[in-house]
C-alpha cells in the first residue's frame, strides 16, 4: 500500500479517480493512503461469503444503534478511552459487536 503526502496542489484525495479504476485513495487518522483492487471475483458470492457480508452488516446495524443512545455512548465512550488498540470510537464498538456475533 503506497502512502501520499499531501502537498500544496495535493490538499486531499479520497475515493476512486473513475468508475474504472482499480485504484482508490483513503484518509486513516489523518494519513491519505492509496491501494488497488488486484484481480476483483466476477463470480457470485458463496453461501460462506454472504454469511460473513450479513455478519459484517449486522454488526454495523448494532454499533450505529449503539452510538444512537446518549447513556450507551457515554459508557461506551469512558471505554473507549481506557484502552489503545481501537484509534476511533466507532471502529471500537464495531469491534465490540462484531466480536459478540463471533462468540
Amino acid at each position: 500500500m503506497a502512502k501520499v503526502k499531501p502537498m500544496g496542489l495535493i490538499e486531499s484525495m479520497s475515493g476512486k479517480v473513475c468508475r474504472h479504476s482499480n485504484v482508490y485513495f483513503f484518509r486513516r487518522n489523518g494519513k491519505i493512503f492509496t491501494g488497488k483492487r488486484c484481480h476483483p471475483s466476477t463470480k457470485a458470492p458463496t453461501t460462506a461469503q454472504t454469511a460473513q457480508q450479513n455478519k459484517f452488516a449486522t454488526a454495523h446495524a448494532n454499533a450505529a444503534t449503539a452510538l444512537a443512545d446518549p447513556t450507551q455512548r457515554a459508557a461506551l465512550m469512558a471505554a473507549f478511552r481506557n484502552q489503545q488498540k481501537y484509534s476511533t470510537l466507532n471502529g471500537y464498538v464495531f469491534a465490540l459487536e462484531y466480536r459478540k456475533l463471533n462468540d
